[in-house]
């Protein structure tokens, strides 16, 4: 049997993946990356009266239609602290920024554009006056009861702002996803201990963790598991008990006499959907479901789980979470060549830079060895070679995927 494709494995696994639909309130200062359930409304008008926007004098326009009006001052009006009388003809406020409208003023003259007279007592105005000019009319920003934000909008630090000055202290998100993670193997230790003849210290659960936070999800980590089908069994079990919209296992999903992961899934219930991709590194994804929970099967190899991750796990939680991932697809121009292509789709690791024009120019690294993990954290990203790709000269436009922003 051939193997799927990447696109094709990525269709399957999202075939019939629906966005969570559960919700919790939680405070604005946990809200920052959560996805607003349902319409918000503000709960007061903004600004709640007209205001200034600028510091000077609030006054009638028709009282200083040509530079040179003589003013009487009769009071102040600042923030939080506003004028109770009202202007009449002749007459104007010192007002300060955000600072109400007396009554009768519908005007702001700039404080630089008045020049005092009788130790303040008096202004006399320097510059042509615009009705209406430098005040912030009520309700400009938002009324009380107007939908501002839609159902669905992420939120970030700009309508969080936004949120906070229509009076709301808490609000209704989506729920997030819970992603458990086992990683798998008798030669694993955890990172600062030290490692035992024919052991290494496991290190990509901290890698797809952080993934998985940064598009939206909790984390489970249960772990480092032995190759015993008991022990997997109980921490697959530790993952449903908790309720996991998303299991990924890390190491152990092929089938030799030590990859128990596949088997213990199976016996547990799981209905395996495909397992192996035509992709290099990552080859022996499996995907399935356990119930209402998704499983991922991620390589134990550190850099194929990674690119994994990236290439399913990644647009799995955008689905779940109703956040849109980091936009990783981009074009450049190839510094070296590429060499022809096998049946798999190949992801090399690459750096980035520009030419003098400032197009993207992309370097692919000579080893690329799935065990190199620091060639992975230098590179930017991972030229992408589709299957039974021709040799690719110097200077040919090529497929990219960012691991990060970059800039150059």
């Amino acid at each position: 049997m051939s193997l799927l494709t990447v696109a094709e494995a990525q269709g399957r696994l999202l075939d019939g993946v629906t966005p969570i639909a559960a919700s919790e309130t939680v405070g604005l200062h946990n809200a920052d990356g959560r996805v607003l359930c349902g319409a918000i409304a503000a709960r007061l008008t903004q600004p709640p009266f007209d205001a200034s926007a600028m510091d000077g004098y609030a006054l009638r326009g028709a009282d200083a239609p040509q530079p040179g009006a003589i003013l009487t001052v009769i009071g102040e009006s600042a923030a939080g602290h506003g004028f109770s009388g009202s202007v009449g003809p002749g007459e104007t406020v010192r007002i300060f920024t955000g600072a109400p409208m007396p009554e009768g003023a519908d005007t702001v003259l700039i404080q630089e554009d008045a020049e005092r007279l009788d130790d303040g007592r008096r202004i006399k105005t320097t510059f042509p006056i615009t009705i209406g000019r430098h005040v912030r009319p009520r309700g400009q920003d938002f009324l009380q009861g107007e939908a501002v934000l839609a159902d669905g909008t992420p939120l970030d630090f700009a309508r969080l702002t936004l949120i906070a000055a229509m009076n709301h202290a808490e609000i209704t998100v989506y729920r997030k996803p819970l992603v458990a993670l086992i990683a798998t193997g008798d030669e694993l230790v955890r990172p600062g201990t030290v490692p035992g003849p024919s052991q290494i210290v496991g290190s990509n659960t901290f890698g797809i963790a952080a993934l998985a936070r940064q598009n939206g999800a909790d984390v489970l980590d249960l772990g480092i598991v032995p190759d015993q089908p008991q022990a997997i069994a109980d921490a697959i079990e530790q993952a449903r008990l908790a309720k996991a919209d998303i299991l990924v296992t890390l190491g152990g999903a092929s089938v030799g006499d030590h990859d128990l992961v596949q088997s213990t899934l199976i016996a547990c219930g799981m209905q395996l959907d495909f397992w192996k991709i035509a992709m290099r590194p990552g080859k022996p994804l499996m995907v399935g479901s356990l119930g209402d929970m998704r499983v991922l099967g991620l390589p134990g190899n550190p850099v194929s789980s990674m690119v994994c991750a990236l290439l399913f796990l990644e647009p799995l939680l955008g689905r779940m979470t109703r956040l849109t991932p980091f936009r990783r697809d981009a074009m450049a121009i190839t510094a070296t060549p590429l060499a022809a292509n096998d049946k798999r789709q190949d992801y090399l690791r690459a750096r980035l830079g520009r030419d003098e024009a400032g197009a993207l120019i992309v370097t692919s690294y000579g080893k690329q060895d799935s065990s190199m993990m620091k060639i992975f954290a230098q590179s930017d990203c991972l030229i992408v070679r589709p299957p039974d790709g021709e040799l690719v000269e110097i200077g040919a436009a090529v497929p990219v995927m960012l691991l990060r922003p970059f800039v150059g």
